[in-house]
């Protein structure tokens, strides 16, 4: 395998977004629905199925800004 050099290359610079009051408000009550989620699921208080179903739900109603990637 020969190794080449890339010449002229140039990252795309990314747009940052300010985050609001209310979206890291939204990110906040996402993480804890979640971790409650995560702790009920870890003793057996409900299925993966309804792990899933929850987690897609709390992904609708909390709309955390990386929702688009999540699982």
């Amino acid at each position: 395998m020969e190794v080449q050099r890339i010449e002229n290359f140039k990252i795309p610079n990314a747009v940052a977004h300010e985050i609001t009051q209310e979206e890291l408000q939204k990110e906040y009550d996402y993480y804890r629905a979640q971790k409650v989620l995560e702790t009920m699921f870890m003793f057996g208080m409900i299925s993966v199925d309804e792990f899933n179903k929850i987690s897609e739900r709390n992904r609708q109603t909390f709309s955390p800004y990386l929702s688009e990637i999540m699982p």
